[in-house]
């Protein structure tokens, strides 16, 4: 249906420029959002989304142009000014208090007396209309990734905006409910003259979901449409700025790709996989995370986890990372058991895991860049009773050559890095020594499509060396981009696995629902 354009927008940017010494995020970017419809902002990491948005939450003051609510020019000195005229964004990463309970969370920014049953009630609601289940007394510490930006989604709904900006709101749902939730978005606008935002790098979302798109490259427009008039080939080339291949690039634009990595490795015949997981259970308070969880990967082999996040997912990771013991069961590498309550015992099997979460447990954010490459190989980089600078240098410059990572100076903190770069430090990292098994929690969570397709590319040449990669993932095209099977986890069990030659949305969707395909 071709949206329709009303008189009075509720909400105009004109002409918003905003830089940041010598670099501008934003160049005179226009953007016209009418009430009623839903929004498509695309762009690469640096288009300038974040500034933009940031200008329209009242986080950072525009240096020039105009914003219009409702055809009334307003000043958006602050994030209290747009709370009050009815903005809301949900945020890519989170700004929850672990010491708190979702419910506690949620009352944050509360005026008056703190209502504990009536919050609880309204987090209720909210989460039962849009299809966000969440446990509002649970400790938000408890949570996994995609719980917690779950929480925050309800969060923001709760506050009843009436322009609501979401970034990247979907990697914590299936497709199924990724559908459910456009679907209410969708009649909510309508019916009660609202308008969202919705920023995503996936094409298909925002071709299925948005009435008109707006396109932004290095901090300029560069395309605007009704969605219903693009295709997704358009909307990649005009966000990247080049012709892209939908086989080979596909799944970083969150399309299913053409051409399937559809052959895995496995190991030689009569070898063992490189990793075993046998009956593995964690019970944590009386509560079944895992439960008899069997998984094997060969050499050369990528084996897809997939499935929405709290499904016990961070916790195989964490077991895996050699941070939680399981109640039971056991874990194999290269045919040996592992003693997992034994620091350190997996990463010298051969192991290596790049955590869900990179700036909670990938990196150590203050420390230097050449800190974090080479904490797992202090052997070579130490002398008798101290660290050898110089071997240390030596070692961090050959695998940020190798890996590509971009940094102004080995001696610069982690933290100075882009998301891609962090991401290719804890990569590097782990594939530096005797690794045999990779374990890729969500490794492109938060990354452009350039870093994305760099992710994908180094995960297949991992493989193709030899080494047993283990995906977990909640991305279908992702799984299906690079597994050649696929493994479906609900509630904490493994309830199928197939080829990924046979797997299709329907079939993944049976399994991560406990159904049988």
């Amino acid at each position: 249906m071709t949206p329709t354009t009303s008189a009075v927008p509720i909400l105009e940017l004109r002409g918003i420029t905003k830089s940041y010494g010598s670099v501008k995020a934003c160049a005179g970017v226009d953007l016209r959002v009418d009430a009623g419809e839903i929004h498509g902002l695309l762009g690469e990491n640096g288009a300038g989304k974040s500034s933009l948005m940031k200008v329209l939450l009242g986080l950072v003051r525009r240096d020039a142009g105009t914003v219009l609510v409702r055809g009334e020019e307003v000043a958006l000195d602050s994030p209290q000014e747009a709370a009050e005229l009815g903005i809301g964004m949900v945020h890519q990463h989170f700004s929850l208090i672990n010491g708190l309970t979702v419910w506690e969370n949620v009352a944050l920014g509360d005026h008056g007396k703190v209502n504990k049953q009536a919050i609880c009630a309204d987090i209720a609601e909210v989460s039962a209309r849009y299809g966000l289940p969440i446990d509002p007394h649970a400790p938000v510490e408890t949570l996994s990734a995609g719980e917690r930006q779950r929480v925050e989604v309800v969060k923001c709904l709760r506050r009843d905006p009436q322009i609501l900006i979401l970034d990247e709101p979907t990697s914590v749902l299936t497709q199924a409910e990724s559908e459910e939730l456009f679907a209410v978005l969708g009649r909510v606008v309508q019916e009660e003259g609202r308008a969202v935002i919705l920023i995503s790098h996936k094409l298909a979302e925002i071709a299925q979901a948005t009435d008109r798109v707006t396109v932004l490259r290095k901090g300029s427009v560069a395309f605007r449409a009704i969605t219903a008039e693009t295709t997704p080939q358009l909307l990649a080339r005009q966000m990247v700025g080049r012709e892209v291949s939908l086989g080979e690039e596909a799944a970083a634009l969150g399309l299913v790709p053409t051409g399937r990595r559809t052959e895995g490795g496995g190991g030689p015949d009569g070898q063992p996989p490189v990793l075993r997981l046998t009956g593995l259970t964690v019970e944590q308070g009386g509560v079944r995370l895992l439960t008899d969880v069997d998984l094997t990967v060969g050499s050369g082999e990528i084996v897809a986890l997939y499935g929405v996040e709290g499904n016990g997912q961070a916790t195989l990771g964490d077991v895996l990372a050699g941070l939680i013991p399981p109640t039971a069961g056991t874990v194999e590498v290269t045919g040996s058991r592992v003693d997992v309550t034994r620091p350190g015992a997996l990463c010298e099997a051969g192991l290596g895991i790049v955590p869900e979460d990179r700036h909670h447990s990938g990196v150590v954010l203050d420390m230097s860049v050449a800190e974090n490459l080479t904490m797992k190989s202090l052997g070579k980089v130490s002398g008798r009773f101290l660290l050898r600078r110089s071997a240390m240098l030596a070692e961090a410059r050959r695998l940020a050559d190798e890996f590509n990572i971009v940094t102004l100076s080995l001696d610069a903190p982690v933290r100075s890095l882009s998301g891609g770069n962090q991401q290719r430090v804890v990569l590097a990292r782990e594939l530096s020594g005797d690794t045999r098994v990779l374990v890729a929690a969500q490794p492109t969570h938060g990354l452009d499509i350039g870093a994305i397709e760099d992710m994908y590319a180094r995960l297949r040449a991992a493989a193709d060396d030899g080494v047993g990669v283990l995906l977990i993932s909640t991305e279908f095209e992702e799984v299906m981009a690079l597994a050649s099977r696929i493994a479906v986890i609900s509630s904490g069990r493994i309830t199928g696995a197939l080829p990924a030659s046979e797997a299709t949305p329907e079939r993944l969707g049976m399994l991560v629902g406990g159904e049988a395909a």
